[in-house]
């Protein structure tokens, strides 16, 4: 069962705005050095949505040849139609993905029958091992306690990324989690909570700028550690929440720019940081300044 602190990874970029190799290199190397568990490429803080398939292709190929199979690697697959979700998770595959990151259909959304449809699809088509992902502020729709029950079953689905934020739904669907379901958080202000409902990890955005601390925060909560853990969760709670003071993934790569990682701007639509929220990031990355450089 895949557990940890699981890095959302962000996609560097050269002055021509085009995927900057060298230095995801060099972001790979470290998240390695420094005990993340597993490296999310692919997904909504890698802008995934602005590049086109060969492109992905050429990225997936590129991190399994760095990667070389010494953490996961899992792969950012889904879309909004199933038969683009299956070619894409078909190709990532091939390609050495060890694990297939599929979000729930967005924009068109669905009903309860067409999401089970939508995710058995995907998981009968590959023998790679699916996590569903749940992020309704961002698709619009919501895997309901029901249908997780019902996918949970699946011998190729094996866990849910959550990232609804509502406690509520996370505590109806801890019921589904056992050692063939894995419950991961898709919050990083509540992976304590969800690991104390039987959680295993985190597909982490802070994980960018701190690999060490939230590999840690898991990892002590793992061994029991509770409190220990608690402390890390807590004291890192401001840097979080500065990490979304824009939408995901403009701060964040705001902030790895100011620790000296250049991974360079954002493709459109993302635009820069504000101004105004830029200096009360920069406020909060001072804090924690020794941490981070």
């Amino acid at each position: 069962m895949l557990k940890g602190s699981m890095v959302a990874l962000v996609t560097p970029m050269d002055e021509e705005n085009r995927i900057n190799y060298p230095k995801v290199a060099e972001l790979l190397e470290w998240h390695i050095e420094n005990g993340t568990d597993g490296l999310v490429i692919l997904g909504t803080t890698g802008e995934a949505s602005t590049m086109t398939f060969e492109e992905e292709k050429e990225f997936v190929a590129f991190c399994n040849d760095k990667i070389a199979k010494r953490v996961p690697m899992i792969v950012g697959s889904g879309s909004n139609s199933t038969a683009t979700a299956i070619s894409n998770s078909q190709a990532f595959a091939e390609l050495g993905a060890d694990y297939l990151l599929v979000v729930t259909p967005y924009y068109n959304k669905t009903n309860n029958e067409g999401m089970i449809r939508h995710f058995e699809s995907i998981a009968d088509s590959v023998t790679v091992p699916i996590i569903m992902y749940n992020v309704p502020s961002r698709t619009g729709c919501n895997i309901t306690p029901e249908v997780v029950g019902k996918l949970a079953k699946h011998p190729n689905i094996i866990g849910i990324k959550e990232a609804s934020g509502d406690m509520s739904y996370v505590m109806n669907i801890s019921k589904y989690i056992n050692e063939t379901f894995a419950l991961y958080s898709g919050n990083d202000d509540v992976i304590v909570p969800l690991l104390s409902v039987g959680g295993t990890g985190v597909v982490s955005v802070w994980a960018n700028i701190m690999p060490k601390e939230v590999h840690d925060l898991v990892r002590l909560y793992l061994d029991g550690k509770t409190a220990e853990s608690l402390a890390i969760q807590i004291k890192y709670l401001d840097l979080i929440a500065a990490l979304f003071y824009e939408v995901n993934p403009i701060p964040v790569k705001a902030a790895l720019n100011w620790m000296g990682w250049e991974v360079g701007s954002l493709r459109m639509p993302l635009g820069e940081m504000g101004a105004e929220a830029y200096q009360r990031l920069v406020l909060v990355l001072e804090r924690f300044e020794e941490e981070l450089r």
